[in-house]
């Protein structure tokens, strides 16, 4: 199992923003995580990403302890924040080698081409990323995250700001990488989750309220939609 998590809490001032969550997601899957603004979905991917402890519970990557062994973990791990940072005053190339050097790559000016090509970023080569739309600078937030060919992919509304033909072009690369890999999204489209998703958790108040594959809901009358509004109403 790629990811494994087993009652998974996390309070923040007294208040759980996750409350005994339990998932499994296996390799070559890729999961679409629901809910509406709050419910959890962004503290549920920060702790499966190292980058925020549980209170309680047990979380496993890649058969790695997530708390006790982040280093292997976060080998393993791409991940891709909603707001994500980036340091506008490198060139693309600069800040793609920089990171590919964090991971210690091989022949790493090789690894950055490959995902410049691979996300869509050599028309914008010559640019720092503070040139950058909206869209583009999610292509290299997105880069940023599979340089290192990672086990398992994390990402938070991974197609903000993009435009039509861009989201064709990113719904079918994290398609391709959800056939070997595992990947977990937030999203609040429904069209995306039906394009991308082989599975869908519906998350509200913290808690895990449904977990079926995407077909399932879809078969159903009113479809995904229709069970998002019910978690909303």
């Amino acid at each position: 199992m790629s990811i494994s998590v087993k009652h998974a809490t996390k309070v923040f001032d007294g208040q759980a923003a996750l409350n005994d969550v339990s998932l499994q997601i296996p390799s070559g899957q890729v999961l679409g995580l629901l809910g509406p603004n709050g419910a959890g979905k962004t503290t549920l991917m920060r702790l499966i990403s190292g980058y925020l402890p549980p209170t309680s519970g047990y979380i496993e990557v890649c058969g790695f302890d997530v708390d006790g062994d982040p280093l292997e973990t976060k080998k393993r791990i791409g991940y891709l924040p909603e707001n994500n940072p980036l340091p506008e005053e490198m060139y693309i190339r600069e800040y793609l080698k920089f990171v590919g050097g964090l991971y210690h790559l091989d022949h790493v000016l090789d690894k950055v081409k490959e995902v410049m090509e691979l996300v869509g970023l050599v028309p914008e080569a010559h640019k720092k990323i503070g040139q950058l739309s909206k869209g583009y600078r999610q292509r290299v937030g997105l880069a940023a995250s599979i340089i290192h060919e990672p086990e398992v992919l994390i990402l938070d509304e991974p197609t903000s700001g993009l435009d039509p033909n861009q989201l064709v072009e990113i719904r079918s690369l994290i398609r391709s990488i959800g056939e070997k890999r595992t990947v977990m999204l937030s999203t609040h489209v429904m069209q995306e989750v039906e394009a991308m998703c082989d599975r869908v958790v519906l998350i509200r108040k913290g808690e895990l309220v449904a977990d079926e594959a995407t077909s399932t809901f879809t078969s159903r009358e009113g479809g995904l939609e229709k069970a998002f509004k019910d978690i909303t109403s």
